[in-house]
């Protein structure tokens, strides 16, 4: 699977996951701009600027399920999780830290993360 990134040189993929409590502020938009300017171009951020999304095409339902298992197994390591969407040929995947209401650096990390396991 090829890709593009914005910037193949992010190094948020290198980075863990920080424990955030309901006291850790959301990112700012600026902050999130120039995060989600780090990823791959599919990643979309809501009208609301509270979540980051991407969809993930793939050819047939079980490399949809293999693909799902290797998100799961990132955000268990990382104690962070995202909400996934399957369907037969393609997986949304949803980052929010639902502890804050909106974006910490938590989901840009994870998000580079799945982006690194569709290089």
């Amino acid at each position: 699977m090829s890709e593009q990134s914005r910037n193949p040189a992010c190094g948020l993929d290198g980075e863990r996951c920080a424990a955030c409590t309901g006291a850790t502020p959301a990112l700012a938009h600026s902050e999130i701009q120039q995060l989600l300017g780090q990823l791959h171009e599919d990643w979309a951020l809501d009208p609301a600027g509270r979540r980051i999304s991407r969809r993930v095409a793939l050819r047939g339902y079980l490399r949809v399920m293999a693909f799902a298992n290797s998100v799961a197994w990132i955000a268990e390591t990382q104690q962070h999780h995202p909400d996934l969407r399957i369907g037969y040929a393609s997986c949304t995947v949803e980052f929010t830290t639902h502890a804050i209401g909106g974006l910490s650096r938590n989901d840009f990390i994870c998000a580079a993360r799945v982006d690194a396991l569709l290089r």
